[in-house]
This record gives structure tokens, C-alpha cells and sequence, in this order.
């Protein structure tokens, strides 16, 4: 018996890196999984071979998180295809950096318009379905630069910022029709986003974190795991840290 027997999942921006491993531990566990991308391009196709091969039903919807009217659809049919929604993590995300004084609107709307309002579309939708089911669980993806800044990082920071807010404040409202909402605040995890950085800068951050390494895509679908489950039915509102002890 699985962790997630019999739930759907709705993962976003899921084709790759922490998304994609989010949708195959929960696969592995037992949940069909639905996951949108921009588009739906090989690597897509192939995150859909990987949950199948755990006997799982899979399917990817290309989606611009930002689209509200868009993502409405999505979700539609997304519930037409599989039944029921059962779990959120509204993993999309985007960086566009610089310094706050250099900083272009266009970079400030980017980013919030994919990484916050994004999520709350994607809320906005599956709430009612989770309401109606009277439960679910929905997982905002932070970062630890929502909780202390990071410089030439406002829009992110200010973008994941608002996301552990959102969680907090969803897991107030909807509590009481069973309804959870918590956040995850990844610190250095080595993907490809970290993997652009320069090493010099990578190899500053290893020496701030008291593990001394940086996390994987692993250590964050396990966490989400865990909020995705009945391990953490007593857990709504909060936000978990997976940061090697970089801040605490």
C-alpha cells in the first residue's frame, strides 16, 4: 500500500527538475499525476513514460500559469480526465534577477505574474474541487529567499514571500472544509537553475550550510511527500525549511 493510493495530484511546471520529482515519488507512492508545463515537449513526454512505468496514470497539460481564464480550462479538464483533484503544488516558477535599481517592470511583472499569481490562479480553481471532495492538501513552493531576501533577487524573494503568505492564509479559510495548506522553503538544491551559477558562488554557499552540501531534487519530494499524505493530516499553515540548516 502506497502513501497516496487512490489520489490525484496536480503538479505544475513538472516536466523537469523538482517538479518532475515530486510527480514520480508521488507516482511511486500511488497517485495518478497530472502536471502542466508551457508546453508539452519531449521532456514532458518522457516524465509521462516515467510515472506510467509505477502502473500510474499520467498526463500533461500545456499550461501558462500566469492565464487565469487559461488555467481556469486547465483545470476543468484536468477534473474531466481524472476524476478529482486531491493534491496541489504549485510548483511553477520562474527567475528573471537584477539589482532592484536596475530592475525592468518587465522583469518584476514576469516573475510575480508566474510565480504568485500563477499559484493563486491554480488556487482559484482547484479549491472549489477540493471543497466539493471535502479535503485536499496544496503545497506552495517557496524558497528560503521568500524568508531572509537575497540580493538582486527582489521580484523572486517578494514572489515566494507571497506564497508562504498564501499558504497560511488558505490553510485559515478552508481548515474547516478539510483543506490543508502548508509551504516548502528549499535553500540550495542543486538543479539546474544552481548549476548556472558560477562555482565560486556555488561553492560559497556549501560553506554557509552546516550539512555541508547542497540538497537534491530528492530531499524536496520527500518533504512534499510527507505533506502530500496522511503523515501530515494534523499540519496545515505552516512552513517546512529544506535547507541543510543555511537558515534557521
Amino acid at each position: 500500500m502506497g502513501l497516496l493510493d487512490g489520489k490525484v495530484a496536480l503538479i505544475t511546471g513538472a516536466a523537469r527538475g523538482i517538479g518532475k520529482a515530486i510527480a514520480l515519488r508521488f507516482a511511486s507512492e500511488g497517485a495518478d499525476i497530472a502536471f502542466t508545463d508551457l508546453v508539452i515537449n519531449e521532456s514532458a513526454e518522457e516524465t509521462i513514460k516515467e510515472i506510467e512505468a509505477f502502473g500510474r496514470k499520467a498526463k500533461g497539460y500545456a499550461s501558462n500559469a500566469a492565464d487565469f481564464e487559461g488555467t481556469q480550462a486547465v483545470v476543468e479538464e484536468i477534473v474531466k480526465d481524472f476524476g478529482r483533484i486531491d493534491i496541489l503544488v504549485n510548483n511553477a516558477g520562474i527567475t528573471k534577477d537584477g539589482l532592484v535599481m536596475r530592475m525592468s517592470e518587465q522583469q518584476w511583472d514576469a516573475v510575480i505574474d508566474v510565480n504568485l499569481k500563477g499559484a493563486f490562479n491554480f488556487l482559484h480553481a482547484v479549491v472549489p474541487v477540493m471543497a466539493r471532495q471535502k479535503g485536499g492538501s496544496i503545497i506552495n513552493m517557496a524558497s528560503i529567499a521568500g524568508q531572509t531576501g537575497n540580493p538582486g533577487q527582489v521580484n523572486y524573494s517578494a514572489s515566494k514571500a507571497g506564497l508562504i503568505a498564501m499558504a497560511k492564509s488558505v490553510a485559515k479559510e478552508m481548515g474547516p472544509r478539510g483543506i490543508r495548506a502548508n509551504a516548502i522553503a528549499p535553500g540550495f538544491i542543486i538543479s539546474e537553475m544552481t548549476a548556472a551559477l558560477p562555482e565560486a558562488v556555488q561553492a560559497e554557499y556549501l560553506k554557509m550550510i552546516p550539512l555541508h552540501r547542497g540538497g537534491t531534487v530528492d530531499d524536496i519530494a520527500s518533504t512534499a511527500l510527507y505533506l502530500a499524505s496522511d503523515l501530515s493530516a494534523y499540519v496545515t499553515g505552516q512552513v517546512i525549511a529544506v535547507n541543510g540548516g543555511l537558515y534557521c
